[in-house]
């Protein structure tokens, strides 16, 4: 049984997050959009979508319903996979979220690749240093950098994420370099929001750091540039920074303490019966590609 327009028309509106954006993918008027909402609300006797003149919101009803209707959706693609045999092909749309650095440097350069081998995945490649929602934020896929993931997810650990301690020549020269870590009270510190306490570990010796950030940011690259350029000491991924350490732009600070042990990198999608092959594929790429050999040096 096809879906009942209306209700496709709702998840357009949904998706497109404005009557307008949906009128535009339906080639429909924004008016005849607005008319057969109204339509669809009558119906079934709820409010679906609240309405101001600058933003369009779902209600409580309309999340549920929009949740019932994607499973319904997704329901049906894998029954016409199954018939049509082309379950195991990568295609349509994959929205994928990475860390800002992370992605910028160690997974933009090798999608071409990936998009090469799978001309008909449709991809969104989002940055951001924010907590990503798989679910709220409508994400396929997401590289987290972290100590655990919850178990409401699957997580594929792609690698380790060594965190060191780092600064610029220019900086040691100046302020002189710490010999012991309780002097790292006398020195500049430099983390990104949500970033400090750091947990340093050295042998079976745990210290935690517990200080303002000298500079404050919501950006994990702008630390990097501080530190590079001389204005504090950073705990900083080898992923990160490994270049800057090979050049000499910076040296390692402490080196007998580092960041815990237990931080890894994961590629991470919502529990499904069955995962789409889009999903799968870009997984598999991202063991291919994700190389923490190559950090350290």
């Amino acid at each position: 049984m096809a879906l009942d327009p209306d209700y496709a028309l709702f998840i357009a509106v949904a998706e497109g997050g404005s009557l307008s954006a949906a009128a535009r993918s339906l080639r429909i008027s924004p008016a005849m959009v607005s008319k057969r909402l109204q339509r669809l609300e009558g119906r079934l006797g709820v409010t679906l979508v609240h309405r101001t003149t600058r933003r369009l919101a779902l209600t409580e009803a309309g999340e549920g319903f929009r949740g019932d209707l994607g499973a319904i959706l997704a329901a049906l693609g894998e029954a016409e996979a199954r018939v049509t045999g082309a379950r195991g092909i990568a295609a349509g749309p994959l929205r994928v979220s990475a860390p800002t650095s992370f992605g910028r440097l160690h997974v933009a350069p090798h999608l071409a690749a990936f998009l090469t081998a799978h001309p008909a995945v449709e991809l969104t490649f989002d940055l951001g240093d924010g907590f990503v929602d798989l679910l709220g934020d409508r994400v396929d896929c997401a590289i987290r950098i972290a100590s655990a993931v919850p178990p409401t997810v699957v997580a594929h650990r792609l690698a380790n994420s060594r965190r060191i301690l780092c600064a610029a020549p220019a900086y040691l020269a100046a302020q002189g370099m710490p010999a012991t870590v309780e002097d790292l009270a006398a020195h500049r510190l430099l983390a990104a929001a949500g970033q400090m306490p750091w947990r340093l570990v050295a042998g079976g010796r745990t210290l935690q750091v517990e200080r303002d950030s000298h500079v404050r940011t919501n950006s994990s690259e702008m630390v990097r540039e501080l530190a590079i350029g001389g204005v504090g000491i950073a705990l900083r991924s080898l992923w990160d920074v490994g270049d800057a350490l090979r050049d000499g732009r910076l040296v390692r600070v402490l080196p007998g303490w580092e960041g815990s042990q237990d931080v890894g990198i994961y590629a991470v999608h919502l529990r499904s019966p069955a995962v789409p092959p889009a999903v799968a594929a870009f997984v598999a790429f991202l063991r291919g590609v994700v190389d923490e050999a190559a950090w350290d040096g």
